[in-house]
């Protein structure tokens, strides 16, 4: 039988649902795909996603650590980076710059100080 990895889903902590809304769904423009609560007084578990790329996001203590970095490989970097500057994000105006290890990338920090580096091999 022969090994194959499908997926990485990286878990990031988050503080604040609107803050990660605002973030992930509005500027990012990631779908909020589900969420879960073990009560109305419990800490938020959801997914995002867009074109192939997932994300869960946890209020819970424990899941993943603040400042946590992830590089993500993709292709359409520039559209992508068109289409973020557009939106005129208040608390974001990202660029693209030349990684030295061959890559094209746009580095981000969500609201919770996790790390986003969107690179694009050369």
């Amino acid at each position: 039988m022969s090994i194959a990895f499908q997926q990485a889903v990286p878990i990031l902590r988050i503080f604040s649902v609107e803050k990660a809304r605002e973030f992930y769904v509005d500027f990012l423009g990631f779908a909020w795909d589900w969420e879960h609560r073990f009560g109305d007084d419990f800490p938020l578990y959801a997914e995002v996603s867009r074109a192939g790329l997932t994300f869960h996001l946890s209020e819970h203590y424990g899941d993943g650590s603040p400042g946590a970095g992830v590089l993500l490989f993709m292709t359409g970097l520039d559209a992508f980076h068109r289409e973020l500057t557009a939106k005129n994000y208040r608390y974001y105006r990202p660029g693209i710059e030349d990684a030295e290890w061959g890559a094209r990338i746009m580095k981000l920090q969500d609201p919770f100080h996790n790390r986003l580096t969107f690179a694009e091999r050369k």
